[in-house]
């Protein structure tokens, strides 16, 4: 061990738990006590502050902390000058970018960004909202949002700017999208000072190496089988293009083992082709991490 320690801030709330799964497959387990904003984490270089993923690229860019997970949707709401290292595509609900978005009600006359010129929107996100806006040459009056956003429209606001994955929220409260202000994912990010540490951007490096590792494994599968070697090329054709198997030698001349990377999801088509051109011992086994 250095000595020297990363400041580094996890995201509180909705991420929360995702966030924790990551590091876990990555190899970094974080443990969470109640009530405490200091998760501890099986890694003596790195001290953990539990932080709404809203305030961490601020605390990032004043060098409170050193580095942070946050959306880029809350880099740019607080105008932060920070370094993004790595995108991180990872949410609370699926791998898909959320979206920030203008909603209406259903039964709304605003059609168009240029429909609001005077007229009241509540968000969460009044930078983001108002450059989008003026952006556009539209003026309006935008109000922040202390939550339950959805409801507001229209009896408080015209519009709301909302964050979405799925839409079933908007929809079920009446709801229509009329545009999209940006889809954003999550960020490894490091203050820019810290960046400048050799010591401190290798540990980083080193950490999104594995949470990046982690991901790419994400609904990947190794698939083991032995094969005669006369089917060889057989078998390779019923993976998908571009694989490249590894094939290993057995202790019988005339049989191969093949070792092969593939989406969870195709396994059930291609396992029943196999053992129909002879393949045997076919093994299933998950995977925690892929380096490329």
């Amino acid at each position: 061990m250095s000595g020297k320690v990363l400041k580094l801030g996890i995201p509180k709330g909705s991420l929360e738990e995702a966030t924790v799964k990551l590091f876990a497959r990555a190899g970094y387990n974080i443990r969470i006590k109640n009530r405490s904003y200091f998760p501890s984490i099986d890694d003596d270089e790195i001290e953990c502050m539990l932080i709404r993923a809203q305030e961490i690229a601020r605390y990032v860019a004043d060098g409170v902390l050193d580095a942070g997970l946050t959306g880029k949707d809350w880099i740019m709401e607080n105008r932060a000058d920070v370094e993004e290292i790595a995108p991180l595509v990872y949410s609370k609900v699926s791998a898909r970018p959320v979206r920030w978005v203008l909603a209406v009600p259903n039964d709304s006359s605003i059609q168009t960004v240029q429909d609001l010129q005077g007229k009241r929107i509540a968000t969460e996100v009044i930078n983001l909202t108002t450059d989008w806006l003026k952006g556009h040459g539209v003026t309006a009056n935008v109000e922040f949002s202390w939550g339950a956003t959805e409801v507001k429209a229209p009896k408080l606001v015209d519009a709301i700017v909302e964050v979405t994955e799925t839409g079933s929220s908007l929809k079920a409260n009446n709801l229509r999208i009329v545009d999209t202000l940006m889809e954003s994912t999550t960020r490894f990010i490091m203050n820019k000072t810290a960046n400048q540490d050799a010591w401190k951007r290798n540990k980083v490096d080193r950490l999104v190496m594995m949470l990046q590792g982690a991901m790419a494994a994400n609904g990947k599968i190794g698939l083991m089988l032995n094969a005669p070697k006369d089917k060889l090329d057989e078998i390779v054709k019923i993976f998908p293009p571009g694989k490249k198997p590894t094939v290993s030698e057995l202790s019988d001349s005339k049989w191969v083992a093949i070792n092969v990377i593939l989406e969870e999801k195709l396994v059930r088509d291609f396992v029943p082709d196999l053992k129909k051109v002879g393949a045997q011992d076919i093994v299933e086994y998950p995977l925690n991490k892929i380096i490329h």
